[in-house]
């Protein structure tokens, strides 16, 4: 995995570069964005280049081969067992970092979801951070900055990794064969992640949202049921209510540009249905809207309950 192959994080790629050509390089990284903003690859691209030729990954030989498919014995890799990552995975780590590299200049670990550490286990991290191993290098991902051990955060650098462009999804989806118009709409509803473009365009969602739009629109106090039934149905699984915010932000975004004069919208194949949501609201009902979206994204991070928090959402948008 080259630095080149990673789009739109230019930034702490070039730290990384910089740290490379220097040789001075952290024992410990906190890598920090939201998911599928390209932490892991630049994780794999920085160790791949200090194995390879301490530059760049050639991206050819043995060694590169085998960490693209995680099978360096140097490279070691830590997720949540479940919930949480447990004590017994930072002891096994702790046991493995102890030992002398077998074939690189030094032992690579990969924490994902660092924030997922419970206190026990990010405790007796934390005893390796204080004490690391000379030829040891440990790369934390997170989503959840604020969910680490501060005194964690104190023994790392952190790079902090933005959302990723619309334009440079959107140009990374064409490039691999994906319809324009599908391409487009993908990187809108992506919210800066082409982990989550990727997974739109091989999922219904950009067919499926027109639907999800009429429906959520229609919604009334009035007539209750609807409204449960939809909370329901969209709120059985995180991912897929996240999925439903973000349609809900660029469908209202699109209807605001539509009532500031500008034509460029997202969603140009839905330009009817936002033409009549436009001429039946006001700037401030939409931003009232849009808050209530980042309200229930704010829930959903305190982990509230994804049905409950769509039911709050939709009577909140529901008209009297």
């Amino acid at each position: 995995m080259p630095f080149s192959d990673i789009i739109g994080q230019e930034t702490p790629v070039s730290v990384l570069r910089r740290s490379l050509a220097t040789g001075k390089i952290a024992h410990a990284y906190i890598f920090d964005g939201i998911e599928g903003c390209g932490k892991m690859k630049t994780a794999m691209a920085f160790i791949t280049a200090i194995f390879c030729n301490g530059t760049e990954g050639c991206g050819h030989c043995s060694v590169c081969r085998r960490l693209a498919a995680c099978q360096h014995p140097d490279l070691h890799m830590v997720e949540p067992d479940g919930a949480f990552i447990k004590i017994d995975q930072i002891r096994n780590l702790q046991k493995e970092l102890s030992y002398r590299p077998y074939e690189a200049k030094k032992k690579v670990c990969i924490i994902e979801a660092a924030d997922k550490m419970n206190l026990s286990s990010a405790n007796a991290f934390l005893k390796t951070l204080e004490e690391p191993p000379g030829d040891a290098l440990l790369i934390l991902l997170t989503s959840s900055l604020g969910s680490i051990l501060p005194t964690i955060l104190s023994r790392c650098q952190r790079l902090s990794f933005s959302s990723i462009p619309e334009a440079a999804i959107e140009a990374y989806l064409c490039g691999t064969g994906i319809p324009e118009e599908t391409a487009r709409i993908a990187a809108s509803l992506a919210g800066g992640s082409l982990k989550s473009a990727l997974e739109i365009t091989l999922e219904q969602t950009v067919p499926n949202r027109k639907n999800l739009l009429e429906r959520t629109i229609a919604l009334s106090l009035s007539e209750i049921a609807p409204l449960f039934e939809l909370a329901e149905e969209q709120g059985n699984d995180r991912d897929k209510t996240l999925e439903l915010l973000d349609i809900l932000t660029v469908f209202w975004r699109d209807v605001l540009l539509l009532l500031s004069g500008s034509p460029q919208v997202a969603n140009k194949d839905l330009l009817p249905l936002l033409r009549k949501e436009a001429d039946r609201t006001s700037l401030e009902k939409v931003m009232e809207r849009i808050e209530l979206v980042f309200r229930s994204r704010q829930a959903l991070q305190r982990n509230v309950n994804p049905r409950l928090a769509l039911e709050v959402l939709f009577m909140g948008l529901a008209r009297s």
